[in-house]
């Protein structure tokens, strides 16, 4: 699986779900190799898109495709300011990913510093049940210089809230803390879903 992460500031929420709903619409089916994306705003208007391929070559080929370029051209102006792109071939997948029935997403961005510890992690989910049995499924892209984007997926946020409340048990907040650095929280709270039919 090959993941790119959309992500810039913009205050126009209603136009910018429905040029994703356009994409979907007309060009979704189209696409080779795309499989869906999540998408969502934060309480401070940063706009997410974690958009899911099979493959680098099915991204790339998307990207380069002059309807793509014509689509992006229109959805570009919509955002507030510049937009950040994070491409990425290192995907593990959590509990089979995610879930378009989620009613609350996280994002967690930051800097892997024992990738394969991370990745190990997001892989044991035995251990992801015990801890928090309240995800429903995730996905974690790692991009080359270490930097790391985890979506999570929650069926509510007031379940995702109460399982931030337990403790983790020692051995697992201590391979989580010695795995990663930098860490920031994307929230949304109402996140919106496209997939391949």
């Amino acid at each position: 699986m090959f993941i790119q992460i959309i992500q810039g500031k913009c205050t126009r929420h209603d136009e910018m779900r429905a040029m994703m709903e356009r994409w979907r619409a007309e060009r979704g089916d189209q696409v080779e190799g795309w499989l869906g994306g999540t998408y969502g705003f934060t309480d401070d208007d940063m706009f997410v898109g974690v958009v899911r391929f099979d493959s680098k070559e099915s991204a790339m080929a998307n990207s380069d495709s002059r309807e793509q370029s014509e689509w992006w051209a229109e959805t570009e102006r919509l955002f507030d300011g510049p937009v950040e792109f994070h491409n990425c071939s290192d995907v593990t997948l959590m509990m089979d990913g995610g879930s378009d029935q989620a009613g609350f997403v996280q994002i967690i961005r930051g800097k892997a510093d024992n990738p394969d510890e991370l990745r190990s992690m997001m892989s044991d989910t035995a251990m992801l049940h015990e801890a928090r049995p309240d995800i429903l499924g995730g996905s974690l892209a790692i991009e080359d210089d270490g930097t790391f984007t985890e979506t999570v997926f929650f069926s509510d946020e007031e379940s995702a809230r109460r399982g931030e409340q337990v403790e983790m048990p020692a051995d697992v907040r201590q391979r989580m803390e010695s795995s990663m650095h930098d860490v920031s929280y994307l929230d949304l709270h109402h996140p919106f879903f496209t997939s391949r039919s």
